[in-house]
């Protein structure tokens, strides 16, 4: 059997048209299978009582005047922001002077 360049470039061709198809092949079921799977075990991992959304007893330790009282102050504050100390002083007093 001679090996001819038409030969040669025949074999050539099938090689690599067949590694260019094994290139194209899809891994996506594999990633299909576990995807979102790290997001559901941290949440679960994050979660202290999974059941809490069950529980329908009221809170204890405010009533409903210092909670009304608390939410309102809470809103306000996007409103009017609280005033903030500007002064900076490194390594000294601050005096009246």
């Amino acid at each position: 059997m001679s090996t001819t360049p038409v030969s040669i470039l025949r074999l050539t061709t099938l090689l690599a048209g067949t590694s260019l198809l094994a290139a194209c092949a899809s891994t996506t079921p594999e990633l299909d299978a576990v995807f979102g799977q790290a997001v559901r075990e941290a949440r679960t991992a994050q979660t202290l009582n999974p059941k809490a959304s069950q529980n329908t007893d009221p809170v204890l330790g405010i009533d409903g005047k210092a909670g009304a009282a608390a939410q309102q102050r809470y809103q306000e504050s996007f409103q009017t922001p609280p005033e903030t100390f500007n002064i900076i002083n490194i390594g000294g007093s601050i005096t009246g002077n």
